[in-house]
């Protein structure tokens, strides 16, 4: 994923910061807890489409 894009890219429910994690293809939101998923180097960015992450994953 282009570094540039993910420094503009914030979560669309807090406007907070996001972790890319590559391993899973994931954009991930330690405050909301939320992970949105990256296809095909696309992130997807909605809330409907995120994932709650486990107490294990902050």
């Amino acid at each position: 994923m282009d570094t540039r894009l993910l420094e503009i890219l914030v979560c669309p429910v807090c406007k907070g910061p996001l972790e890319n994690r590559k391993a899973t293809a994931e954009l991930v939101c330690k405050g909301c807890k939320l992970a949105y998923p990256v296809k095909d180097g696309i992130p997807v960015m909605l809330e409907d489409e995120a994932r709650q992450l486990a107490p294990d994953e902050y």
